[in-house]
């Protein structure tokens, strides 16, 4: 039962899927969610997204739908200890339903743990996760459980959840209020609905009635907007968006000082080297090869060193992938050619260059007139290897940058006017 002293987000907190504002693409008449209820066969899940969005809500609305025991653990306190327990539960009360909030905080034994009775269908596991599932969950369990996106609160989806908190928490009725001004409101929460909630929860109590709820008044009350950093709210993404822009941008200081924000703000270290990492073949790829060997050495170290070390060596890999020589010619090249891929189909692969395992095959033509190319001068016969539907179809275009130059002028000796290199 719900206590007067709970936050108004909690108060709020619905129990059924038509009460549920948001995630349409989930809850909505044809979402999936809504669907999987209808038929009572709830397979394992992860709700990923940002903070606020409805995951510990969606899970709980699961658990009161299909009427099975529903267990919660927290992986920021809970052990194997904690799990087994649970599991041992379970096996008494018949298939039961396990809540794991921040499932990404699990290390590789706890969630090993869990493999046995979720495959067995002893528990069905709903994780809720801020961070991306294909790099925080062990690849045995993910395979085991559906991933679902949750997505930021629209404007529209905020403000209609304003005016129904209004309407229907008792206390609010208590008061007058009114809102005539949103802005501030939907800045400070950044698409955070328990934020929100608690945003309009702490204006009302600062402020006697009559209480007429404008930007100012809720920038007065909140004092100030979220601080330095908040690494689970619109500023991760904002300062991460910056610090990228930053290297690709080649301004090492920028990019230094966006990077201490995220530290600041006690970012995790893999998702900060995840994205130089990235950064290192997207942005700069062939113009300096070694910029992917630096960044993948930095994933690596700071997953051994952790805080407070690690910063000098992200701040090493920064500095220097912003100071290096940048070329995107191999992310354009394989969105063409993936382009090429989905406009053209299956094409076939030319008879010279096919492999030939099996007599028949030989006897077919296949691998007929391929020309080895060490057997050649300078390593190279000229031949067609693509497609004939492709045939002269030029994908990778090098940069304008002193090695990729050098590759440049290698082709074009190589191919002459082929590629128009």
């Amino acid at each position: 039962m719900l206590q007067p002293d709970q936050p108004l987000a909690e108060r709020l907190r619905p129990s059924r899927l038509d009460d549920l504002i948001g995630q349409e693409h989930l809850s909505g008449p044809e979402g999936i969610i809504r669907k999987t209820l209808a038929t009572g066969a709830i397979p394992s899940m992860i709700f990923w997204g940002p903070p606020g969005v409805g995951k510990t809500t969606m899970a709980n609305i699961i658990a009161n739908e299909i009427k099975r025991p529903f267990f919660t653990l927290s992986a920021i306190s809970a052990g194997v200890k904690d799990i087994r327990d649970v599991i041992d539960q379970a096996k008494r009360t018949g298939r039961a339903v396990l809540f794991i909030d921040e499932i990404h905080r699990f290390n590789k034994s706890q969630q090993d743990a869990l493999l046995g009775a979720v495959e067995k269908g002893t528990l069905t596991l709903i994780g809720a996760t801020t961070e991306n599932p294909s790099f925080e969950v062990n690849a045995a369990l993910l395979s085991r459980c559906q991933v679902y996106t949750l997505q930021p609160l629209s404007q529209d989806s905020l403000k209609q959840l304003v005016q129904s908190a209004l309407k229907k928490d008792e206390q609010l009725r208590r008061r007058s209020v009114e809102v005539k001004e949103y802005g501030a409101l939907f800045n400070i929460s950044g698409g955070d609905a328990r934020k929100l909630l608690n945003l309009i929860e702490l204006v009302v109590d600062a402020v006697p009635d009559p209480v007429i709820i404008t930007d100012k008044v809720v920038t007065d009350a909140a004092q100030k907007r979220i601080a330095i950093y908040d690494k689970s709210g619109e500023q991760h993404y904002d300062i991460i968006s910056a610090f990228i822009k930053s290297i690709r941008g080649s301004d090492p200081n920028a990019a230094v000082y966006y990077l201490a924000r995220m530290i600041e703000g006690g970012e995790d270290v893999k998702f900060i080297a995840r994205r130089m990492l990235i950064l290192a073949s997207e942005d700069i790829g062939n113009a300096n090869p070694t910029a992917l060997v630096l960044a993948s050495s930095t994933f690596q170290a700071v997953n051994v060193i952790g805080y407070p070390e690690a910063r000098i060596i992200l701040s090493q890999c920064a500095t220097y992938l912003a100071c290096s020589a940048k070329s995107n010619a191999s992310y354009e090249a394989i969105d063409a050619a993936l382009a090429a891929v989905r406009q053209t189909g299956d094409l076939p692969v030319p008879m010279a260059i096919r492999n030939a395992p099996t007599k028949l095959m030989k006897e077919m033509g296949y691998g007929e007139g391929y020309q080895y190319a060490h057997a050649y001068k300078n390593n190279f016969a000229e031949m067609e290897f693509l497609p004939d539907a492709l045939r002269g179809k030029k994908f990778f275009d090098p940069g304008a940058n002193a090695r990729e130059e050098e590759m440049r002028v290698h082709l074009r000796k190589l191919w002459k006017e082929k590629y128009g290199y």
